[in-house]
């Protein structure tokens, strides 16, 4: 019994110190509580209340590609898009000055936004005798812009459906690369200009023969027959089995620019047989099935002295280093010239009527007049800042990558522009932004290559300008 009343005393004794725990452990759940509120109350009051999107296109440069227009308008009234008609009197005035100090013997100017022309000129003559005045349907040897209105355009559709890998080598196109060292170039490097080749290579200084300054009598012919029949100029053509010597020295060329970006024609070369190998068609055939055909581009061409042509021609340059006459109706571009005047990165004539078509159908994200060409996903791919090294895309050129700086654009254009210059005088540009085309053609070159006036006065750049100013941008 003193046991039990002990053991009952003993418990009355420990129950003040359990309560007290308990009360203890209570305040602390709660303080605890209390504390996991505020810490998530500072989370909420640390949390923007709209998280802002990333910013896309300054980055990236690639457009949004949501709109699409067909080109209307006329060309003889001031459209309503105009915000600043002064500009274009100003530019009116511009290119009159640069005529005046003999950059170019002629031009033809086209600008649209969303669809509506908004300029569209021609200036001076064919050339200096100012005996035949451009008009619509002069053609205008557009050189390198070939590279992005006929070889871009085809690996684009063959890499849409799957046929061209941009991240494969030319080893798995072209077998004759296997065993060099070209064989592991990836289509993107050359694409991007970066596969380390090396600019270009003057392949017709070695079929001029070093004692009499002509053309080698072993190479070219005046006449055509089995052998002598890759036409290089009338009256001039070249033995067929000499492509052979140019690809061997292609081949066979250094890598001097590995990891470096340059500039390279070499690089189209390259991008025009893998087209023909995987298409199983010329280029001239692909593009022109694929895209000209179809978009009713009737004066883009390659050799338009072919079509009877010649004459519509602005002529280039009065050779006297090559062919020894003056270039007109076939391609400036000697290593063009060589290769029968259809080539990877030069040889496509063209009008401005024509070229607006082509830009405006990817200005749309690929579609024009209901017709699809490209998925939108495609062009944001190839359109797009694609180097770490350069402001290049697939393909296409680029504004620069700095805020401000239009590279070889008008500093006026967005970040999502691309199109390209050829060395001949031309220029193209689709900006999916502000929906702008801009297109100019002209034959600087005429009568001598060494004119580099259109630079000296940058004549495309501040053509460009003029026309983004008068549309509202700026100043």
């Amino acid at each position: 019994m003193r046991r039990i009343i002990l053991l009952i005393c003993s418990c009355l004794l420990l129950l003040p110190v359990y309560s007290s725990h308990a009360q203890k452990s209570k305040k602390q759940r709660a303080r605890q509580t209390v504390s996991k509120k505020k810490t998530k109350t500072t989370a909420k009051q640390r949390k923007p209340a709209t998280a802002k999107p990333p910013v896309i296109l300054s980055v990236s440069g690639i457009g949004a590609f949501d709109s699409v227009y067909t080109l209307q308008g006329n060309r003889d009234i001031i459209s309503p898009l105009v915000k600043k008609a002064s500009a274009l009197s100003a530019l009116d005035a511009f290119i009159g000055n640069c005529m005046v100090q003999r950059a170019f013997p002629g031009c033809q100017i086209f600008a649209a936004k969303d669809g509506e022309i908004v300029y569209w000129k021609n200036f001076g003559y064919l050339d200096y005798n100012k005996e035949q005045p451009v008009t619509d349907t002069t053609l205008y040897d557009i050189a390198s812009v070939t590279k992005v209105a006929a070889t871009t355009l085809a690996v684009m559709k063959l890499y849409e459906e799957g046929k061209i890998n941009l991240h494969a080598y030319l080893k798995s196109y072209l077998p004759f690369t296997v065993s060099t060292d070209k064989a592991n170039l990836s289509i993107s490097d050359l694409l991007l200009h970066q596969a380390g080749l090396k600019a270009y290579i003057p392949f017709y200084k070695a079929t001029i023969d070093p004692l009499t300054g002509a053309p080698r009598t072993d190479i070219y012919r005046s006449y055509s027959d089995r052998v002598f029949n890759l036409p290089v100029a009338p009256n001039f053509y070249m033995k067929k089995y000499y492509l052979d010597t140019i690809w061997e020295e292609i081949v066979n060329s250094n890598l001097d620019n590995k990891g470096r970006y340059v500039y390279s024609d070499l690089d189209f070369y390259f991008l025009q047989k893998v087209v023909e190998a995987v298409s199983g068609m010329g280029i001239e055939r692909y593009v022109t099935e694929h895209f000209f055909k179809p978009l009713g581009l009737k004066m883009t061409m390659f050799n338009p002295w072919k079509y009877g042509l010649t004459k519509q021609c602005a002529p280039t340059e009065n050779d006297d280093y090559f062919r020894f006459q003056l270039v007109q109706g076939y391609v400036h571009d000697p290593g063009t010239a060589m290769s029968g005047g259809v080539a990877g990165h030069a040889g496509l004539f063209s009008n401005v009527r024509d070229l607006s078509i082509l830009l405006q159908m990817l200005n749309n994200g690929g579609v024009y007049k209901g017709r699809r060409y490209f998925k939108k996903e495609t062009l944001q791919m190839f359109t797009g800042f694609r180097s770490a090294i350069s402001r290049r895309a697939y393909g296409f050129d680029k504004p620069e990558k700095a805020p401000n700086d239009g590279g070889p654009a008008a500093d006026l254009c967005s970040k999502t522009a691309f199109g390209h210059q050829g060395f001949t005088g031309t220029c193209a540009w689709a900006d999916p932004e502000t929906g702008i085309t801009f297109i100019f053609l002209s034959n600087r070159v005429h009568p001598r290559a060494e004119n580099n006036l259109i630079n000296t006065l940058k004549v495309r750049f501040k053509a460009q300008g003029y026309i983004y100013e008068a549309l509202g941008y700026g100043k």
